[in-house]
Order: C-alpha cells, then sequence, then structure tokens
C-alpha cells in the first residue's frame, strides 16, 4: 500500500464513530431509567421499511452494535409483531408496502405507537411526487413521534427515543 493510501485510509478509519461516547452512556442511562419507569421492563421494538434507500436502517442497525448497544438501555428490536410495543416507520409510503405496514399494526398488540424514523416517512423525500408514494404516514396512522434526520444519526436515534419516553410519561 502506497503512503497516500495509508494516510487515506488512517484518516478514514479515525473518523468512523461520530460523537462523544459521554453523551450516549449518559442518554443511554436516562433512556433505561425511563423505560423501567414508563414499560417495567425492555421496550421492543417492530421495524418495517416501507420504501426507502436503506440509510435509516443502517442508522437503526448501528444502535444494536458493540459501540452503542442499545440493549443495554432496554431497549430490543424483535421480529415479530405480536412482540412489539413500538413499531418504527423508515422510507417514504409505498402502495406496495400500505397493505403489509397496515397488517403489522394490526399485529402489535395494545397500547401500540408509532415512530416515524427519516424525512421520508413524512415528507416523501425526493420521491414524494412519484405515482408509488402514498403520502405521508401521518395520514394512515397517529404517529406519536418524529424523529428528524436524513438519516438520522444513532445519537439522535437515541436522544428520539427518549423523548418519546418523556411524552408517555406525562400522558399517564
Amino acid at each position: 500500500m502506497s503512503f497516500l493510501a495509508k494516510l487515506l485510509f488512517k484518516n478514514k478509519t479515525q473518523n468512523i464513530v461520530s460523537g462523544n461516547m459521554d453523551s450516549v452512556l449518559i442518554k443511554g442511562d436516562e433512556l433505561k431509567r425511563a423505560v423501567d419507569e414508563v414499560f417495567g421492563r425492555s421496550l421492543f421494538i417492530r421495524l418495517v421499511d416501507s420504501g426507502s434507500c436503506n440509510a435509516c436502517e443502517n442508522e437503526l442497525a448501528a444502535l444494536s452494535n458493540p459501540y452503542y448497544d442499545l440493549e443495554r438501555f432496554g431497549i430490543k428490536f424483535v421480529a415479530s409483531p405480536k412482540h412489539a410495543d413500538v413499531l418504527i416507520v423508515t422510507g417514504c409510503l409505498t402502495r406496495n408496502m400500505l397493505g403489509p405496514l397496515l397488517k403489522t399494526y394490526e399485529n402489535i398488540p395494545a397500547p401500540k405507537f408509532v415512530i416515524t424514523a427519516g424525512d421520508c416517512p413524512e415528507t416523501g423525500g425526493p420521491f414524494k411526487d412519484s405515482y408509488s408514494v402514498c403520502g405521508p404516514v401521518s395520514k394512515y396512522f397517529n404517529v406519536a413521534m418524529h424523529i428528524n434526520g436524513c438519516p438520522p444519526e444513532p445519537e439522535t436515534l437515541i436522544s428520539g427515543f427518549l423523548k418519546f419516553m418523556d411524552i408517555l410519561k406525562t400522558s399517564s
């Protein structure tokens, strides 16, 4: 490997993780306390990609890596909507995904909540004028929380979960 390639590789690998780990730990501890207070157990999330570029899913997947390790804060992603408390929707809502999204929502036991992550579920993003996009998610569901960003960074997602827990605390 040439000197220039080594230098570029070194610069790229040093800046992989953005943010401050102390900030993540502080927010995470707050999140764990809030989840325990509101749910008395872990919070289970079902993620549905309703037609995205996968950037939001990558950021949500990053929450499960060893750096963020969202499960230590009491939040787990589940494969079945029957085990979920919250439905997170990413991507612009396409006509092909409307039916499966409605079925997923129906299978979540009450009380159920919908969170949208990323700009596309509410604005349609760059696909908003497409014939295959059937509008914002809020047109079909009562959205409890929207987390902005294109895509939202993991720390923004954690902050969004904290705000969601605050909403649940104040509404009960």
